[in-house]
């Protein structure tokens, strides 16, 4: 994982410790960690280290962390979105429901999933990620195996909204659980990776599909209920699973099933150091201390953060129906069941190799409001090619632009570390999280509804609508960056303007916190 460091080659030997506030005297007592904070034993403003202890150690908490993450968000997403392989298995038609059942189930579901976000966020802040994470699993595991017994429109609409219910916290939870243990500038990229595994389960899921949809007829069921009973009961192990895998933090990995832990003292010292010079604000709550009402409310109110959520709420309208509707899009080509689930693939794999690199770029760069708005002028004339293509044109054709199109470098991971980075406080991080997250399942509703049975099935109204909103993404992402330019800028001249004396007494005596002190500067 050290590959995709934007760092130069180093002398392993050098210190790798980065400067930060606790180097000067007079600012580092307005920075320490609070009482409560769970590895303050470990915190020590003096340590020093090199990169030969650092680079091991990062792909030490990868191996152990983020390829945990992976695995975990690859269960969420194989049961989140096995409807679309159930599908090419004649589901709708088994259970007599329409195209817009199927748009109802997938926009109650959203809404359960976008409901559930936020308090389950606060109430994993409260227990902690390490004992609600698994929790939720395998509760949400054993609804998506219970659907092998679907048998009308209700038992259909009941546990999609179950599923929305018990998925929604999960990928807010992660986020926050990612940014304990890894650096502002390293936590993009384990987002991507992260992302990356929605991409594979894109890939593997068809595959899969494949072979248990021809279980059809076997014990006189269709395939499609052997599908969600197999993989759902594959969640419930890696839910079970992630029961022993999880540790609350850097200095808490022992366990009676892991007496010795993951690391060693000094380990702990240069995990809780480094990511405290990195962002001092990760050491302001402990990590089971719950968010509170009033902490709630100044969160939510911090509007300098709303520009994100407004790039999460837009960001994935245009693309968001072409690829739902991609496996019923490809049997109205003509492709059958088989066919269709295996040409999913490529435009997948292609999507995970453009989002790595875009957000490899997006830290390279130090740019996010200009990687998304690439990622619009990427979808742009592909969904203009959908909404113009004469009727007649070779299926191949109309193929080949939707796998281009949904090929496009998904920039969620870079937005979700821009809300994180630009939150600058646990308390901020811990809601901001949950709610750009919201604004992303708003999106999901939204475009859910774009595609109409009566627009079927070229859909060209859709994709006109889709050509429109994805012009504006264009804008909106030019007047984010441009609002957080002129933010910033404020925020120097007031800092400038202060003698030295003057600076250390506002760090003395400010009521200021996270994104609103007058010595952060927002990124963009």
């Amino acid at each position: 994982m050290t590959l995709f460091r934007r760092k130069q080659q180093r002398n392993l030997d050098e210190i790798a410790t980065q400067p930060s506030v606790f180097d000067d005297p007079e600012k580092a007592r307005y920075f320490q960690p609070t009482e409560k904070y769970e590895n303050l034993h470990r915190f020590d403003p003096s340590a020093r280290w090199t990169w030969a202890e650092e680079l091991p150690l990062i792909n030490k908490l990868d191996w152990k962390i983020t390829l945990w993450a992976c695995i975990a968000f690859f269960a969420l997403d194989l049961d989140r979105g096995n409807l679309s392989q159930a599908n090419t298995d004649n589901f709708l038609e088994d259970l007599g429901l329409s195209t817009n059942d199927y748009n109802l189930g997938n926009t109650v579901f959203r809404l359960a999933f976008l409901c559930a976000e936020l308090p389950s966020q606060l109430v994993s802040k409260k227990v902690g990620p390490d004992r609600w994470i698994p929790t939720i699993m395998c509760l949400w595991s054993i609804v998506a195996a219970s659907q092998f017994w679907l048998n009308s429109r209700e038992t259909f609409l009941a546990c999609r909204v179950l599923l929305g219910l018990l998925q929604g916290g999960f990928i807010p939870d992660i986020v926050l659980y990612l940014s304990y243990f890894f650096k502002g500038s390293e936590l993009p990229f384990r987002l991507a990776l992260f992302w990356t595994t929605l991409k594979v389960v894109d890939i593997i899921a068809p595959i899969l599909a494949f072979g248990i949809l021809r279980l059809r007829g076997h014990q006189g069921q269709e395939g499609w209920r052997w599908l969600f009973l197999i993989e759902g009961l594959f969640t419930l192990c890696v839910g079970i699973w992630s029961w022993f895998m999880m540790a609350p933090s850097p200095t808490q990995t022992r366990a009676w099933h892991r007496p010795k832990g993951w690391f060693n003292e000094r380990e702990e010292v240069i995990m809780v150091n480094r990511i405290l010079r990195d962002d001092p604000s990760k050491g302001d709550m402990h990590n089971r201390q719950a968010v509170d009402f009033k902490r709630l409310w100044k969160s939510l109110c911090d509007y300098d953060i709303w520009p994100i959520y407004i790039a999460g709420l837009v960001f994935g309208i245009p693309v968001g129906p072409p690829d739902q509707y991609l496996t019923l899009t490809l049997r109205n080509l003509g492709f059958d069941t088989f066919d269709s689930n295996l040409l999913s693939i490529p435009s997948q794999a292609l999507g995970v190799v453009t989002m790595l690199i875009l957000t490899y770029l997006s830290e390279a760069l130090d740019q996010r409001a200009l990687m998304g708005m690439f990622a619009q002028i990427w979808i742009l004339p592909n969904i203009i090619a959908l909404a113009v293509l004469p009727s007649g044109i070779s299926p191949w054709v109309k193929y080949a632009v939707v796998t281009v199109l949904l090929s496009y470098p998904y920039p969620h991971a870079i937005q979700v570390g821009w809300c994180s980075r630009n939150s600058n406080t646990v308390r901020a991080r811990t809601v901001s999280a949950a709610a750009y997250n919201m604004f992303v399942q708003v999106s999901g509703i939204v475009y859910s509804n774009i595609y109409r049975a009566d627009d079927r099935p070229e859909y060209r109204r859709g994709n006109k609508q889709l050509v429109a909103i994805c012009s504006a993404n264009i804008v909106v992402y030019i007047l984010i960056k441009l609002y957080y330019i002129w933010r910033n800028k404020q925020r120097d001249r007031e800092w400038n303007a202060m003698t030295r004396e003057e600076q250390i007494h506002y760090l003395d005596t400010t009521t200021d916190e996270g994104s609103k002190r007058k010595d952060f500067r927002f990124a963009h």
